[in-house]
């Protein structure tokens, strides 16, 4: 299955081809795209005919650009970064290859020498000597300089856990960096050497930039330093799961190019080449840059705090299905956050936020997809005050909220329990004709899952079953109802069309999820 790998080379460049990167890709040999020199390479000619005649088309793309005076102009502000980490030895066996302390006592105890260690490096009575450390190469990658002082931009998981950083500058220089902060959610890093004069980059604005237009590269894939490779822009705000949007180009990045800068035609910074999407750990053709605008904002944090301050609403959310979304009558199907639980005593909570609600805009912001709500509501200063717009039974309403600070190990997850157990039996329904027989949760057990209400699935079959619905699930809304005992489920299942697909708001797990109930046919 493929994956998004970071490009970081997590060894050092060897003789060995099976140690070039720490995902263990081979040497590849690449090779310039036949199709893609010759795409553009189609110049207008001059046409003999009749003076009436239509005149030939004009070629949209004229020609291949000339990267040379780009390379010349921004090559001395790319810079190599070289990591090292510290291992324990044990008897010149590594921590992975260490010996069972038991075996080890078993060989001290009859005096006989331990095996696979060295006379010479076992201490007396035959035991091994003391675990010692030592300093080896960890890794490699890129940055770019982003003032004349010796602040350098790279990516977090390039100097993650690294004992020393090591520079490198085009002029062959060489120094020691300190690490000013570094970011894992947003994968930023900022780390200053102690330099004068250096070569800052321009940086670009990331608005401007276009799909199609062409952009280049310059890093160090498997330790090639100052390796400077072209493409195009393939998409803007890819969404693959991170905290931001990441820019998709087809420029070739490897295992190295971590950290290095993404350049527009004019020279200027539009992004850091971040990721690849690969089945093999080196390049297929796919890449991803994070936007130079959302790194500046975090580097401008880690400079001034050392650290990235977030803001948090408190709750957990997933994509609205588009059957679903049509069924509840929401005009744009296919955007919005649907809240699957919410933690207890968070701004959420206090703001009235509940499971099942549609969140489709912030501060007036529409969510296009489900991830523009944890990076609008990040980006927000904590503390301030904030607006949610929600589409809730059938009705878009505005609902006011105060964003707190995230915690430093991340969003805490609601921590709600439900279950069947506790209060005395209550009133039950009859198997209705979608197939769900239910009752009315107790007051104890809505507490505990932190809903106004709701009903208990006591047994199901038919369609709700094939819809995917289970015994002990808890409905909290039928289409754009809310359930809240027994009768509302009744009611609102009255009112259903038995012969057209039904919405239900199903909680279970501490989630609350749409399930679309449609009839048998």
């Amino acid at each position: 299955m493929a994956n998004k790998t970071p490009l970081h080379a997590r060894q050092w460049l060897t003789a060995s081809a099976a140690a070039l990167a720490l995902a263990g890709v081979g040497v590849v040999a690449l090779s310039p795209s036949d199709s893609q020199a010759q795409s553009g390479s189609a110049t207008a000619t001059a046409t003999i005919g009749p003076a009436n005649a239509t005149p030939a088309a004009q070629p949209i793309v004229k020609g291949l650009p000339d990267f040379t005076e780009l390379v010349e102009h921004v090559g001395p502000s790319v810079v190599n970064i070289r990591t090292t980490e510290r291992v324990t030895q044990r008897g010149g066996r590594n921590r992975g290859g260490a010996m069972d302390e038991e075996m080890m006592e078993f060989f001290r105890q009859f005096g006989l020498p331990v095996p696979g260690v060295p006379r010479q490096h076992q201490g007396p009575g035959n035991a091994p000597a003391e675990p010692q450390s030592r300093t080896v190469p960890s890794g490699v990658g890129s940055g770019f300089i982003l003032s004349k002082d010796g602040y350098i931009l790279t990516n977090h998981h390039v100097v993650a856990g690294a004992e020393d950083v090591i520079v490198t500058l085009t002029d062959r220089r060489e120094f020691n960096a300190k690490v000013i902060g570094s970011d894992e959610r947003t994968d930023v890093a900022l780390i200053k050497i102690e330099a004068d004069d250096l070569s800052p980059v321009k940086i670009g604005n990331v608005d401007q930039l276009k799909v199609g237009g062409w952009v280049m590269a310059i890093g160090s894939p498997f330790g090639l330093e100052n390796t400077v490779t072209a493409g195009i822009v393939s998409a803007k705000q890819r969404d693959t799961g991170s905290y931001l949007p990441f820019i998709q180009t087809d420029v070739a990045v490897n295992p190295g190019n971590s950290g290095g800068p993404l350049l527009n035609m004019n020279g200027e910074v539009v992004g850091i080449n971040s990721q690849i999407y690969s089945r093999s750990g080196g390049f297929m053709g796919i890449s991803f840059a994070i936007p130079i605008d959302e790194a500046i904002k975090v580097s401008d944090q880690l400079k001034d705090k050392g650290r990235v301050v977030r803001g948090r609403i408190g709750v957990r959310i997933g994509p609205v299905n588009p059957d679903v979304a049509e069924s509840l009558g929401l005009e744009r199907r296919n955007n919005g956050a649907l809240v699957s639980s919410v933690e207890r005593d968070s701004p959420a909570a206090k703001a009235g936020i509940q499971a099942g609600d549609i969140i489709t805009g912030f501060n007036g912001k529409v969510l296009e997809s489900v991830s523009d709500l944890p990076r609008l509501v990040g980006s927000t200063t904590p503390g301030s005050k904030g607006t949610l717009q929600v589409f809730r039974h059938g009705k878009s309403i505005d609902v006011p909220i105060v964003v707190e600070e995230i915690p430093d190990d991340g969003m805490q997850a609601a921590d709600a329990k439900g279950g069947a157990e506790g209060g005395a039996a209550q009133e039950q329904a009859k198997a209705n004709e979608f197939g769900l027989a239910v009752q009315a949760v107790s007051e104890a057990d809505a507490k505990s899952l932190g809903v106004r209400g709701g009903v208990r699935v006591v047994s199901v079959e038919g369609a709700a079953a094939q819809a995917g619905i289970r015994a002990g699930d808890v409905i909290l809304a039928v289409g754009q109802r809310e359930v809240l005992d027994v009768k509302a489920f009744n009611d609102a299942m009255a009112k259903s069309n038995a012969k057209r697909p039904v919405s239900v708001l199903v909680h279970r797990d501490d989630f609350a999820q749409y399930v679309l109930i449609r009839p048998e046919k």
